[in-house]
């Protein structure tokens, strides 16, 4: 048997077993992190598998181009509603947060376990930033519901402060092998990474953008890796420049996953695999890393720091950086519950080893230790946690069935699923009551675990997932008849007309879209126009301005009643 056969053998068998614990994961409620890590390190020299591993060259370049991975399918996941209904909080945590948390963790440690200040603020710089992969893994794959505002800061937080934590780990090797000696030198490296590395991650996802919907490619599975090769570009051409890497990919996967482009969902289960992989290969390699002998040995500092991390650092700088966002005190909670540790920690204590700082193994066990004790206490209770302060809200079921425009070029059309509840406007109606725009079409009704082809005399139940094809414009709109009764209308946009048929009521518009306006409900627009038009005055692009709204005969039918109508908001 050749070498590769046998490595081959082997990282087959380490996926298969990462694959398995995480359903096994799902079952126990561990997070499946730390299965992964003691799967890694089951594997390991000290474990059953004696597989021996201790490359921190080799293990720092393949977590670099994991986290790389992790990073951009969480960019291209996070909604931009998500990104600014949170970035402020989320970015004071991501960088004011991380600072204050090195800085005590730094000086407890330098206090607690009698090392030099230099050493304490390193190690404190380390275990500073929150894991995207441990939050992206604990909020998705987990099934951690919670409510938008909370989840999205958790997400665009863990997403965005890598940067900070390399960087600040970075200059405090830098400053402690004497190649940086002032604060001017701190700031500028600190301004030459974020400058960058936000610059090139925003330009090179308006260039991927741009590419994927204007090439045609022989095979649609080429887009997947074309979007991933502008992800790693993005990563790689901030680090050359002396930017943030981690921050550029992040960025990079958040303009093109906010942007229409060709193979969406086709690039969205790609990128989905890619970064389980990435994630099942970091730990795995990171358990590999370790040594489990060294870390009892480690195990009462790492004690000591953890305590300090959680149950300190981590709240303090959550208080200190969004007591102005006006979060309650269970959200603050949660926040500082929720500053999970994992890859980035264990990959930024190998710098230390690459560098050749003083002590730098014994940094590395402590670390480990810390997310050990971070993932188990921190990720096993997050979700108990978030029931017992009443902050998980119910998860919508996943429809069992899927719909997709496939083209290998962009087209003028979307397919929006939308989950029933009770409460929803849909709910219990039939299909052709619902008075969608006419360039919105019921395609699907998902029930169960089968398909409705739907009909006008369809009618949607709640826990129905309803799939409608619809031109973008008309979505704000369409967006209104689904929306749950008593919560506060989605805004829509002034300046577009929305095409109404003319036989939909005004009760209908008042029902599905919120809109009053002053005359019977049982009236259809085509009276509605009539009426308040005369005879005389019926003819396309005559208009009614009333509640709110301008009406604006388009068609009219061979018998001369209105039978399409385009409906506007009045600014």
């Amino acid at each position: 048997m050749f070498f590769i056969d046998q490595i081959l053998l082997i990282v087959a068998l380490l996926l298969l077993i990462g694959i398995g614990s995480s359903k096994l994961s799902t079952r126990v409620g561990v997070p499946v992190l730390v299965l992964f890590l003691l799967v890694g390190m089951l594997a390991g020299s000290e474990g059953i598998g004696r597989i021996p591993f201790d490359n921190y060259p080799l293990a720092h370049g393949i977590a670099t181009v994991s986290l790389a991975i992790i990073l951009f399918d969480g960019g291209l996941r996070t909604p931009m509603a998500s990104f600014r209904l949170a970035w402020r909080p989320a970015l004071v945590l991501a960088s004011f947060g991380v600072f204050a948390t090195a800085v005590i963790t730094g000086f407890a440690a330098a206090f607690l376990l009698g090392i030099p200040i230099e050493q304490g603020l390193l190690l404190g710089s380390i275990v500073g930033s929150t894991d995207a992969a441990a939050v992206f893994a604990l909020l998705r794959a987990q099934g951690l519901n919670l409510n938008r505002r909370l989840a999205s800061t958790l997400e665009v937080e863990s997403g965005s402060n890598d940067p900070m934590a390399v960087f600040m780990t970075i200059g405090m090797i830098e400053w402690i092998l004497g190649r940086v000696d002032s604060p001017a030198g701190m700031l500028s490296l600190f301004f030459t990474q974020m400058g960058v590395g936000a610059a090139l991650g925003y330009a090179v996802g308006r260039l991927g953008t741009w590419t994927v919907n204007r090439i045609r490619l022989d095979s649609t599975g080429l887009y997947p890796i074309l979007i991933t090769g502008f992800g790693l570009l993005s990563f790689g051409s901030a680090a050359m420049l002396g930017g943030s890497g981690f921050l550029a990919v992040y960025i990079s996967g958040l303009v093109i996953g906010n942007r229409k482009i060709t193979f969406k969902n086709g690039v969205l289960l790609f990128q989905d695999g890619a970064a389980w992989l990435a994630q099942i290969t970091l730990f795995v390699m990171l358990g590999m890393l370790s040594f489990p002998t060294r870390l009892a040995e480690a195990a009462p500092d790492g004690l000591i720091i953890a305590g300090v991390l959680i149950f300190v650092a981590r709240p303090i700088a959550v208080a200190a950086s969004v007591f102005p966002f006006r979060f309650n005190l269970r959200e603050l909670t949660l926040l500082a519950w929720g500053g999970l540790k994992g890859a980035v920690p264990i990959v930024l204590a190998s710098y230390p080893l690459l560098f050749g700082v003083p002590g730098g193994e014994v940094i590395f066990d402590v670390i480990f230790f810390v997310v050990l004790v971070s993932a188990v206490s921190q990720g096993w209770t997050l979700p108990l946690l978030a029931r017992r302060l009443g902050l998980e809200e119910p998860r919508a079921e996943s429809p069992p069935v899927t719909l997709e425009i496939s083209s290998l070029r962009d087209v003028d059309g979307d397919i929006v699923e939308y989950s029933v509840t009770p409460g929803s406007r849909a709910a219990n109606r039939l299909v052709r009551d619902l008075a969608l725009p006419e360039v919105a079409v019921v395609a699907m009704v998902a029930r169960g675990a089968g398909m409705i082809p739907p009909r006008g005399s369809t009618r949607i139940l709640p826990g129905d997932h309803v799939f409608v094809v619809l031109r973008p414009e008309v979505r704000a709109l369409v967006d209104r008849a689904f929306a749950v009764v008593g919560e506060a209308p989605a805004a829509v946009p002034a300046d577009v007309e929305f095409p109404i048929q003319g036989k939909v009521t005004v009760a209908a518009l008042r029902e599905f879209y919120d809109i009053e306006i002053d005359a019977p409900g049982d009236w259809t627009l085509d009276q509605l126009l009539r009426t308040r038009l005369g005879t005389d005055n019926l003819h396309e692009d005559a208009r009614i301005v009333i509640g709110g709204v301008a009406l604006t005969i388009r068609r009219l039918a061979a018998d001369g009643s209105v039978s399409l109508v385009g409906l506007s908001f009045r600014a």
